[in-house]
């Protein structure tokens, strides 16, 4: 997605920046480790590869993205590129991906909203900063910037992907975690999702979702220590 090209978030614990080119050759170092590799069900690409996907998550426009950084040591009136974000900064990475809701009843039936459902995924890739409780600020600072820009994604969703509907909304988000994940799980529900069931589904997997209402933002912001700072993210 193009909204958060110009955005950094900044909290006294992390900072989300745009999945730039230049955090390329680091993550594509990351994404060589079969552990990683394993817990995001992803496999290994070619340099190249890698640079052709970060293209694809700032274009699509049903995909969004942040990279992860440990955040500066003195205060800052905005994040410069290969500066605040720089390699040995980086952490990790958090993904939005929204799909059409094959639930909605009402679907493809050219009346009302389409219902989207967006599905997170959260990856700490370094190793010094897991266990911390880093996830759970991510995690929330994450759902934070969704609920807070939820017009600007939906219209710019909807411009690719009207699917014959007037406009789309967003009804849930969800994450699918290893069934043997527990760590990611309880993640999951420390912000708020719940288990869909207790039995796994046929690729192994817990889905958790959580439903979005009137008063999700204002959950969010009760959940978190301090409200982000949203900076310019300028390269």
């Amino acid at each position: 997605m193009k909204i958060n090209e110009h955005t950094a978030l900044l909290t006294p614990k992390v900072l989300l920046v745009p999945y730039a080119s230049h955090h390329v050759p680091a993550y594509h170092t990351w994404m060589q480790d079969p552990d990683l590799q394993a817990a995001t069900a992803s496999e290994p690409l070619t340099l190249k590869e890698e640079y052709a996907m970060q293209e694809s998550w700032r274009r699509d426009a049903d995909k969004l993205t942040f990279i992860v950084c440990t955040p500066p040591l003195t205060e800052c009136e905005h994040i410069t590129a290969e500066q605040e974000d720089a390699p040995p900064s980086m952490i990790g990475d958090v993904n939005l991906f929204l799909n059409t809701d094959t639930e909605d009843e009402g679907a493809g039936d050219g009346e009302g909203a389409q219902a989207l459902l967006g599905e997170i995924e959260i990856m700490i890739a370094n190793r010094t900063q897991q266990g911390k409780g880093v996830g759970y600020e991510i995690l929330l600072v994450f759902m934070w910037y969704i609920l807070q820009t939820q017009t600007l994604s939906m219209k710019e969703y909807h411009c690719s992907n009207p699917n014959g509907r007037k406009n789309s909304t967003l009804k849930y988000l969800r994450a699918k975690i290893d069934k043997d994940n527990v760590r990611s799980t309880k993640l999951f529900q420390g912000v708020g999702f719940s288990k869909v069931s207790e039995t796994p589904n046929y690729f192994g997997e817990i889905e958790l979702r959580w439903t979005i209402g009137k008063d999700s933002l204002k959950d969010v912001e009760t959940r978190l220590d301090a409200t982000p700072q949203v900076l310019a993210f300028k390269s």
